[in-house]
């Protein structure tokens, strides 16, 4: 049995962490993470720790971490501090009411009420959410390299520290090559795919029809964010399976996705698609169709990758997610203990204590932090 929610205050701060090495996809390198963390506080005391996902730059969403702060302290926060929600559950309904847009600002909330939700009942996060694996497969996600040579390198050594999935960026110049050194090096029978970032058209047909023979899992978002009818087109001349990330907004789009045929499979981004609720409702219907999901990552800190890890023991997402340790990214996590894989390609699914599973560093945090702000209620 649930009891009402009631939130006391939300904190914001953004912390910058340095990344071990460059991040580059086709829309932009990242080589710090600028994060909103938010902090949720009801009115018994109880917190619970949550991340915005929005990035510095409105180059993979029109979000970014200044929208998002704004949105949630103007317009969001005011929707939840000092009333009762019947449960988490009811949170998306209340802050999608008259507000447009603002998916991943949205999210940071909705999870994080989810977590307060899970927190209060003694409940891990993942059988909260209706979670039922105790580990979950992590796929590596590498960004675009200096040559097909440095890449092959890098999955070689990926392949051989147990990762489930390889994944490629690519872009156009940095495409068929790439990922055909990597195939040769790993071997055929190691699961593979590409993440083009929407960095390509129709007019590519001779690229998708390279990496056809290339025998990919799939061919993650190759055309236009916010196309489902070229990629449907796609589809019917590629081998391959096309996956959709940023296409797939919501449940109504993943509808779409099946009814056009514009691909199969999807990429769920909780932050993407606004939460938990919104989540599970593209996996259940993805299950009910028979469509595989997985979880991606925006290269989040521990406490993002608490939720990503949680959602993606649900029973549909059957593919390896982007759910790399901590050192992947990381010199230092925010999080103890950090994310950790074992040799066999597998995460933990946090399943003993409430909430989250990981406690914030708040010495780390405290240290990381360049600005910072409490919205209380009244």
């Amino acid at each position: 049995m649930t009891h009402p929610l009631h939130l006391a205050s939300l904190s914001l701060r953004e912390i910058r962490l340095p990344l071990r090495e460059p991040f580059r996809i086709s829309s932009g390198v990242t080589t710090e993470r600028r994060i909103l963390l938010l902090t949720l506080t009801d009115v018994d005391g109880v917190s619970v720790w949550s991340e915005c996902v929005a990035g510095e730059w409105p180059n993979y969403s029109p979000e970014t971490i200044d929208t998002a702060w704004f949105a949630l302290t103007q317009w969001l926060a005011p929707r939840l501090l000092g009333r009762e929600v019947a449960s988490a559950a009811d949170v998306r309904r209340t802050l999608d009411d008259n507000i447009r847009g603002h998916p991943m600002a949205k999210a940071a909330l909705e999870m994080g009420m989810w977590a307060l939700e899970a927190t209060r009942l003694g409940r891990p996060l993942a059988i909260h959410i209706g979670g039922t694996r105790t580990q979950v497969e992590a796929g590596i996600s590498m960004g675009i390299q200096s040559s097909p040579a440095v890449l092959a390198e890098k999955m070689l050594a990926a392949r051989d520290a147990g990762y489930a999935r390889l994944k490629c960026k690519i872009a156009p110049g940095y495409d068929v090559p790439y990922v055909a050194a990597v195939r040769e090096a790993v071997g055929p029978d190691v699961r593979m795919s590409v993440d083009a970032n929407a960095a390509y058209s129709l007019s590519d047909h001779a690229v998708f029809t390279a990496l056809d023979a290339l025998h990919l899992l799939y061919i993650e978002q190759p055309l236009a964010q916010d196309d489902l009818v070229q990629h449907a087109a796609l589809q019917v001349q590629c081998k391959t399976a096309l996956c959709l990330d940023e296409s797939i907004l919501d449940e109504s789009r993943a509808a779409d996705m099946h009814q056009l045929g514009s691909g199969r499979v999807i990429n769920i981004k909780p932050g993407r698609v606004g939460g938990f609720a919104a989540s599970k409702a593209i996996h259940d219907l993805c299950m009910a169709r028979g469509t595989p999901v997985w979880c991606g990552g925006m290269l989040e800190s521990g406490i993002g990758r608490a939720y990503n890890v949680a959602l993606a023991s649900l029973p549909g997402f059957t593919l390896p997610g982007d759910l790399s340790p901590s050192a992947r990214y990381w010199v230092e996590d925010i999080v103890t203990p950090e994310w950790t894989m074992h040799p066999n390609g597998l995460v933990d699914v946090p399943r003993t204590q409430p909430g989250l599973g990981v406690a914030p560093r708040r010495d780390r945090i405290d240290a990381l932090t360049v600005r910072e702000t409490t919205v209380r209620a009244g």
